[in-house]
């Protein structure tokens, strides 16, 4: 097998571990622990590929399956239902997904799913830093007749069909292509109606901005422009936290100055306020002055006399 990719047929009625050791193999990625009913007289087919970090596997079953238990890794999964209905658990909620329905989430927070019998699904799956921000605490739900779905199924059905005889470049294209498909779905979401991303995204700007401070380009733009996501957006998920995007940058990066200023052989206030992209001393010393009630001076001298 190549390094890069992989390919897998099964069609078994043992789900055991000499059915799984090609999955293993050929796919490479952390499998669900399957019930005991499950694994003794499953009667499944599946067809499974992988590009790099990028799996698609399609899942058809005649009898029930079941498992109590899913990896953790934090991937990236969209579970499409094509016929049937396939129940996940996802911490203490049940998400039943039904035929012409979709699940896209984190495997964080999943802990085991049951699937009816004559159920048909397609499961695309992107290792976890493929993707930032994600929804880190609920799934997402939506209709399987979007057109950015369709297009995501059309686009992995041809990857089944071609993955054997890519090129190392085709391989790669066809991973990074599947990567930007999917972002299209969670786009739709994530810039429509779904409150449950904004505090992931949230959280995933302010670790980018902390990482940041000293970057003279950074703005929500930037943030936006890095987090693949519209401004607008991101503003409105800073505004479930109380403290817009600006102000966030601006404050943390009166932190650090303060910071600075109580370090060992601390820089003159000039020095701190470039470093930190206050426009002029006059501009930083104001802003200090207003966030902690005193000139960043007096704060130093006070500081030291402790």
């Amino acid at each position: 097998m190549s390094a890069s990719r992989g390919t897998l047929r099964l069609d078994t009625a043992r789900l055991d571990d000499g059915a799984l050791d090609g999955w293993q193999r050929e796919i490479g990625l952390p499998l669900p622990t399957f019930t005991q009913d499950t694994t003794g007289g499953a009667r499944v087919r599946s067809r499974s590929s992988r590009a790099r970090d990028v799996a698609v596997m399609d899942f058809h079953t005649t009898t029930r399956v079941r498992a109590s238990g899913t990896p953790g890794g934090g991937e990236l999964r969209l579970h499409l239902v094509r016929r049937g209905t396939w129940t996940f658990q996802h911490d203490r909620a049940t998400v039943p997904v039904p035929a012409g329905r979709f699940l896209l989430g984190r495997s964080t927070g999943m802990t085991g799913f049951d699937v009816d019998p004559g159920t048909s699904t397609r499961t695309v799956g992107l290792a976890p830093g493929a993707i930032a921000p994600l929804p880190a605490d609920a799934p997402v739900t939506g209709s399987a007749g979007t057109p950015e779905v369709r297009l995501l199924l059309a686009h992995t059905s041809l990857l089944h069909d071609t993955i054997d005889h890519l090129t190392d470049a085709g391989v790669d294209a066809a991973r990074n292509a599947t990567v930007e498909l999917m972002r299209g779905v969670l786009h739709r979401y994530v810039d429509g109606t779904e409150p449950a991303l904004s505090p992931a995204l949230a959280r995933a700007a302010r670790d980018l901005a902390d990482r940041h401070l000293t970057d003279a380009a950074l703005t929500p733009a930037l943030l936006a422009r890095h987090l693949h996501v519209s401004v607008r957006t991101l503003h409105r998920a800073f505004a479930t936290t109380g403290e817009p995007v600006s102000a966030y940058i601006r404050r943390r990066r009166l932190e650090a100055a303060r910071a600075a200023l109580t370090a060992p052989h601390p820089l003159p206030v000039s020095a701190i306020a470039a470093r930190w992209h206050f426009s002029d001393s006059s501009h930083f010393i104001r802003a200090f002055r207003r966030h902690y009630g005193q000139t960043p001076a007096r704060y130093a001298r006070d500081l030291s006399a402790h």
